[in-house]
């Protein structure tokens, strides 16, 4: 490698952007390293002899008989038990002061496993949050967003996730965090005891922002290696892909490509199927799932990066603030997991689709009332029923920070319903009824 090394050096820039410099050369191939004046940097395009390469730290200073020094590999990452439990940046190298893993290397942004060798999710991913298992229940191999605004509190919720899910191995991956951000995270992880089996790639608002780019395919090639060779069930998370995007977009705008739908690059379809179609289940019983923050610019779901990522993920989970609880919550209207009928009643209690449709029945019912009541309309005595259950519901059943279990997010619902309803207004068959009722 050394020599080959040192046989690709060229000291000629034909051009610099902002983001990029290119280079009449021979031999370079796409997502090939690079050392430009002593600056790492990644082989973007190639077009007959001239290669464009993407310094990450960016060109400023860079002179046109600057060094290129071409690696004659992709970006690779070490894969072993030692990443468990540590924080490193976006190429795999550690920030929290430990010494560097050993294990074997990887190239990272390889493909996706074969469609042959995968399966039809079937395993339950639970979370504790009720929101999610209840009405949204996740799957292992299942690909999924959280759409949030700006200011909801979706790191915290990927925090609890984290610290909450049963799975072998959860791998952050960090973009564009604040340091605030950042220690949060990392206090919450060792304040829970939780290292053990987390791992964390991050990009902070310090590091260079196309790094970004580097986060989720560093995440997923780490996610790869504990679910195909150590068959474990992995779910990574990634935070957040708005920035991720943004960051696409700076790229491609520096090298004067001609933006799509909301000057986001022709090419962000693909770019985001292929971090999501990293989601897998595998015959052996290893998985990746992954669930990735989709931050909306003032709540607009119609942008080409949640739109783009509607297209491509089996779902989404929705947060909103509720006014009638105080609560931060799973909008129960607007997500939707379409993977959620594999495990419930089969890894689930035998009530959980029933006491699941007529708890966002009932709730859809309070928001029916709550609209007459603003329009002047009289209320029902049922109508009045539906809003003290709505309140009650959004706070005990969807609220971010209900930790239970799944059993118990069904018996708090079969409670609310005996508190508020008959047990002919519920709608729920009379065998689960006379099963299940709580009260009289």
């Amino acid at each position: 490698m050394a020599n080959r090394v040192y046989q690709r050096i060229y000291t000629k820039l034909e051009a610099i952007t902002k983001a990029t410099v290119s280079v009449r050369a021979t031999g370079a191939s796409n997502d090939e390293l690079a050392v430009v004046a002593g600056r790492l940097a990644q082989v973007v395009r190639t077009k007959g002899d001239i290669v464009t390469l993407q310094v990450f730290s960016g060109t400023e200073g860079i002179p046109t008989d600057a060094e290129v020094i071409f690696m004659g590999e992709p970006p690779v990452i070490k894969v072993g038990d030692q990443l468990s439990g540590r924080f490193f940046n976006a190429y795999g190298k550690p920030i929290d002061g430990g010494p560097e893993p050993e294990g074997e290397a990887r190239e990272i942004g390889g493909p996706s496993v074969n469609p042959y060798k995968r399966r039809q999710p079937s395993q339950l991913i639970p979370t504790g949050i009720a929101g999610i298992d209840l009405n949204n229940t996740i799957v292992s191999g299942q690909k999924i967003p959280f759409f949030a605004d700006p200011d909801q509190p979706y790191n915290q919720v990927i925090a609890d996730v984290a610290m909450r899910a049963d799975v072998d191995k959860i791998i952050l991956g960090g973009m564009g965090l604040s340091n605030d951000d950042y220690l949060f995270f990392r206090k919450s992880f060792e304040s829970a005891g939780a290292l053990d089996k987390i791992i964390c790639f991050v990009n902070t608002t310090e590091d260079p922002t196309v790094e970004r780019l580097l986060i989720p395919d560093t995440a997923l090639t780490a996610a790869e290696y504990f679910a195909v060779d150590k068959n474990e069930k992995v779910l990574v998370l990634l935070t957040d892909m708005t920035l991720y995007c943004d960051a696409l977009s700076i790229v491609s705008n520096r090298m004067d490509q001609i933006p799509s739908k909301d000057s986001m690059p022709g090419s962000l379809y693909s770019d985001l199927a292929k971090i999501y179609e990293k989601a897998v289940q595998l015959p052996s019983g290893g998985s990746i799932t992954i669930i990735a923050v989709t931050t909306l610019n003032d709540g607009d779901i119609t942008h080409a990066i949640p739109d783009n990522t509607g297209y491509i993920t089996e779902g989404q989970l929705f947060l909103r603030a509720d006014a009638d609880s105080g609560k931060v919550i799973i909008d129960p209207f607007r997500s939707l997991s379409r993977l959620k009928q594999n495990v419930q009643n089969k890894k689930t209690r035998e009530d959980h689709s029933q006491i699941m449709n007529a708890g966002v029945r009932l709730y859809a019912d309070a928001q029916n009332a709550k609209t007459k009541l603003e329009n002047g309309f009289d209320l029902s005595d049922y109508d009045h029923r539906c809003l003290a259950y709505a309140k009650e519901y959004a706070t005990k059943l969807l609220a971010i920070d209900v930790n239970i279990s799944i059993d118990e997010m069904l018996d708090t619902a079969w409670s609310l319903f005996a508190k508020y309803f008959s047990k002919a207004e519920t709608g729920i068959k009379q065998a689960l009824i006379d099963k299940y009722w709580k009260g009289n």
